[in-house]
């Protein structure tokens, strides 16, 4: 589905009406709507109901016909059987799109109302995001999403955008990248998706250029939508990362009365995807970690990594992590080796590993750790660095992330940190995140990151 009608206006309105408030109850979903808009976006914000009347010392227009300035958005929260003619009046009052909030079409048993809405929609190039769904996250412009401002967690702007048919998934994915550190640049619910699907949406962000990587929570593909959504992203300059459910009998079942998705047949999926240029992660963590790297890292290709680490363990699982991942761990060669050990503390020369995993010891200090990315930083042999760290150490200290970052920023060789992340040791992650150097959760989260880094070259194989 292409619409020569500009997309970027659901994103980007001038202008915005919500159809649906209620007179009498501030907690209905429209209301909420439309009071987070007003006071805190940019864009001029409007209320319909058919009763008319003034909420919050505004006047409530009986349609959006009534509304003598220009509509670029409208916010349909309405019954079902309301929002076919919602829409046509839409069009010919010549607002550029709609998001449909409302529920009860096919996923309730009325496909005749989604196909109505799909028919309206094309027949007059009228893009149209849902039904069932929250719609659009586009700060400063608009947020369609019917949750208060203060239950969720800030969210800060970056260059990361996502699509999700699932609304709660999607909301949860933003919490979840915010409190990585990742900014969001916009995202979109689609949920039933009679019109505007996550193919649609992929278009787009491929062209955004405030989005450099696009994530995608994927259900399942309307009729015929799969190969088309594999060529638009195989001809992706941006990385792509993927997580889908229905994967089993159950994922089918609950996606199917979820948003009347066709989930497929997930081992298919997952071959045609592992040949795409997108990257599927497994699990919300991977996705979360995926993202967070791609977003600090957008372009990186990597093939070879060197582990710096204060504990042997971490460097062995971290090694395990990157060899099923496709990832070469190249051992170091002598004189280099020779040559790193003059550039360490006394303390740790005579006992540190320099064979990569580069074991520094828990005796090492900052200065020792930042030796040893500097050194491999400029080595040909190696694409990466994962510093693994423990901020328990008595030689490590909160200044470490921001004297890392002074020592990589000239380079171009992507470094990802582990740090255990607790609120105890929020400062270290801080220093680290806040001069972009993505930090992982886990080892394995480290290896989440540099498996999407190898995957964002757009190469065969992701895994």
């Amino acid at each position: 589905m292409t619409f020569s009608a500009n997309v970027s206006k659901l994103f980007k309105p001038q202008s915005l009406a919500v159809i649906g408030v209620s007179l009498s109850n501030p907690f209905n979903p429209a209301n909420v709507i439309y009071n987070k808009n007003r006071h805190r976006f940019s864009t001029k914000t409007y209320c319909v109901n058919p009763k008319g009347g003034n909420i919050y010392g505004q006047k409530v227009y009986t349609s959006i016909s009534k509304i003598p300035d220009k509509i670029a958005l409208v916010v349909v929260s309405t019954k079902a059987d309301f929002v076919p003619d919602i829409l046509l009046e839409c069009i010919s009052k010549g607002v550029a799109g709609a998001v449909v909030i409302s529920g009860s079409f096919k996923e309730s048993g009325r496909a005749d109302l989604e196909e109505r809405i799909k028919e309206i929609s094309l027949k007059n190039n009228f893009p149209v995001v849902g039904p069932n769904c929250l719609g659009v996250f586009s700060p400063p412009h608009a947020d369609t999403f019917f949750l208060p401002s203060e239950r969720l967690v800030p969210v800060s702007r970056g260059n990361v955008s996502i699509v999700s048919q699932s609304g709660g998934i999607l909301v949860d994915m933003m919490i979840k990248l915010a409190q990585e550190g990742v900014g969001i640049s916009k995202a979109v619910s689609i949920g039933n998706k009679a019109v505007l699907d996550e193919t649609a949406m992929l278009q787009y962000f491929k062209k955004d250029p405030e989005t450099d990587v696009i994530g995608i929570y994927l259900e399942g593909f309307k009729s015929q939508r799969g190969r088309v959504f594999i060529s638009e992203a195989n001809r992706s300059e941006k990385p792509i990362v993927i997580i889908k459910s229905g994967k089993t009998p159950g994922g089918t079942r609950a996606v199917s009365s979820h948003t009347a998705s066709i989930a497929g047949d997930y081992r298919t999926f997952s071959e045609i995807v592992r040949a795409s240029k997108c990257f599927e992660a497994t699990n919300e963590s991977e996705f979360v970690s995926c993202c967070e790297v791609l977003s600090a890292y957008p372009g990186a290709r990597i093939r070879k990594a060197c582990i710096i680490t204060a504990s042997g363990g971490h460097g062995a699982i971290a090694s395990d992590g990157c060899h099923r991942a496709g990832i070469d761990i190249p051992e170091i060669p002598e004189v280099d080796q020779k040559e790193l050990t003059g550039k360490l503390g006394d303390g740790i020369k005579s006992i540190a590993g320099l064979s990569n995993p580069i074991d520094l010891t828990g005796s090492a200090f900052d200065d020792d750790f930042i030796a040893a990315v500097e050194f491999f930083m400029h080595k040909k042999y190696v694409d990466c660095i994962m510093l693994l760290l423990l901020p328990y150490l008595p030689g490590i200290t909160s200044d470490i992330g921001a004297r890392i970052a002074e020592v990589t920023g000239v380079s171009k060789k992507p470094i990802i940190a582990y740090m255990p992340h607790v609120d105890k040791y929020g400062i270290f992650i801080e220093g680290f995140e806040n001069n972009g150097i993505p930090v992982a959760h886990s080892v394995e989260g480290a290896v989440y990151m540099a498996a999407a880094i190898k995957g964002s070259g757009f190469e065969t194989s992701n895994h």
